[in-house]
């Protein structure tokens, strides 16, 4: 008997997106599509269409871009948050839309002040309002955890009688243990009427660090969906890590002997360090599978059991994840057809003008560095795969530092395409740089955290620079690379700006939440 198939729900566009500082702009989210596409997720969430015009715009455009992949849009049970979602999926190939309502006593008494009837009169028309958009329909009972279990048989019976081909079980606030969760999972299995003719989905949260266990052990009970992110990216605590659950399921054979994923495992890597390089955020070294230290043995005798065997201290190989070494990939005399391959096959695809300007800045590198590698070329790619409507861009920086004069920085800044210059003391070099811009933007954003990496090593490492600033109650990250650590700090902080006015411009619509 062949495995059953688990989908792999990516929600990293939406739910992931969430979290605090890694809001993406539509060209970020249109690359991240692509390579979600390419690593075989089944569902991409693309966005929640209601919520602003910059989530709808991201959804229709993920929709029209993607052919293979269903691409969802949440919404709430209201009417207009569907045919806002409609609207947004009209021109995907596979399109789904997946509405929600809490159905946890806690939700319903403080949040909807809605009685248990109410809901699933609620229910019942949105899933068949829903149905007559598209075929595709999931429904989520927010807060399931923390639910009557006899309530949610009656919640997934309605929905499936309504017309839903997929329902879910949402872990909305980390709560619940893996045997606990199991344990609802086969109940609703066994109670629900017509549970055949849908899939079960679960969505965790990582509150309490059991996300990845809880769906694992969702899936040995009956699960075929895993929502999740790349990273492991989410509100609060995070979602789902993606990564962690398909290498579980194909490492451990013996346990998942019954299912399998579709993922193209060897896509997993690039994803991750597109992800990272699109918002700003690194991966903690100590992250499973992804992270810098995953494959990495410190210890005497770690080091000499994998040089005698890898499987003696490695369970999975850094190939089955398409970790590439760092390698020399390409020099000062290579080509534009040799530069996109290798940006396509690091997740990105650029076109026109982005892709002269990244490969300009790659010979500028060449020209400085004598290795270029995978993660230099990630950066540079990254730097360009912005809107083309940002309001500022940065020009020329000139600073004055050391021991023997007070740092100074000349700014030049293009602002709604008129070039300033402004020039700034500041307590060291990077202050100054930053108020000049400040005082060329007039921003009234606060710098909550500015941090340095260098992303390859070696004196002539390029450098990478995130800045989170905060306006308004909203957190933004921007990233910047460059040889140079004061240009690349500039770029940062002039991305960052850039995003925030991004929201700015956006017609934000009481920003509703998720699952």
């Amino acid at each position: 008997m062949s495995p059953e198939h688990v989908r792999i729900f990516d929600t990293t566009l939406r739910d992931g997106e969430q979290s605090p500082g890694c809001s993406m702009n539509l060209a970020e989210k249109l690359t991240l599509a692509r390579q979600l596409e390419k690593l075989g997720v089944d569902v991409i969430e693309a966005g929640f269409p209601i919520a602003s015009e910059g989530d709808f715009e991201s959804v229709r455009a993920v929709a029209v871009e993607l052919r293979e992949t269903i691409v969802c849009g949440l919404s709430r049970t209201g009417r207009q948050d569907i045919e806002r979602a409609a609207s947004a999926l009209e021109g995907a190939a596979r399109p789904r839309i997946h509405t929600f309502i809490a159905t946890s006593d806690i939700h319903l008494e403080h949040k909807l002040r809605m009685s248990r009837e109410r809901v699933l009169e609620e229910v019942d028309r949105a899933v068949r309002q829903a149905r007559g958009y598209c075929d595709d329909v999931e429904f989520s009972a927010e807060d399931a955890t923390r639910s009557d279990w006899e309530f949610l048989v009656e919640v997934f019976r309605v929905a499936i009688e309504a017309g839903a081909s997929t329902i879910n079980v949402p872990d909305t606030v980390g709560y619940t243990t893996p045997e606990e969760y199991a344990a609802l999972i086969r109940h609703l299995c066994a109670r629900v009427p017509g549970v055949d003719r849908a899939v079960v989905s679960v969505h965790c949260h990582d509150d309490l660090g059991l996300a990845v266990a809880n769906s694992l052990h969702a899936v040995l009970a009956g699960a075929r969906q895993i929502e999740c992110t790349v990273n492991g990216i989410g509100e609060r605590a995070g979602n789902t890590s993606m990564e962690e659950c398909v290498m579980a399921i194909k490492t451990r054979r013996d346990v998942f002997r019954e299912v399998e994923t579709g993922i193209r495992t060897t896509e997993i890597y690039p994803a991750s360090r597109l992800l990272s390089s699109i918002i700003g955020v690194p991966v903690q070294p100590n992250k499973a599978v992804v992270g810098d230290n995953a494959f990495a043995h410190e210890a005497g005798i770690h080091q000499d059991g994998v040089l005698k065997a890898a499987i003696t201290y490695e369970i999975m190989t850094p190939q089955s994840i398409g970790r590439p070494s760092n390698e020399l990939v390409l020099g000062k005399h290579s080509g534009r057809h040799a530069f996109r391959e290798r940006l396509q096959e690091l997740g990105f695809a650029l076109e026109g003008e982005a892709f002269e300007s990244a490969f300009r800045r790659f010979k500028d590198l060449a020209d400085k560095k004598k290795v270029v590698y995978n993660e230099d070329l990630e950066a540079i790619a990254a730097d360009v795969v912005i809107a083309t409507d940002d309001r500022y861009a940065l020009g020329d920086v000139s600073i004055v530092a050391g021991t023997f004069a007070t740092p100074s920085a000349t700014v030049e800044l293009v602002v709604d395409g008129t070039a300033r210059k402004a020039s700034e003391l500041g307590v060291g070099p990077v202050d100054a740089i930053f108020k000049a811009i400040a005082t060329l933007s007039e921003t009234k954003s606060e710098l909550v955290r500015y941090q340095v990496n260098a992303i390859t090593g070696g004196m002539d490492a390029l450098g990478e620079v995130s800045v989170t600033l905060s306006e308004d109650g909203r957190r933004v990250i921007g990233h910047g690379a460059h040889t140079d650590i004061l240009v690349a700090s500039a770029r940062a902080y002039v991305h960052a700006l850039n995003k925030l006015e991004w929201h700015k411009r956006q017609h934000q619509r009481g920003e509703p939440r998720g699952i």
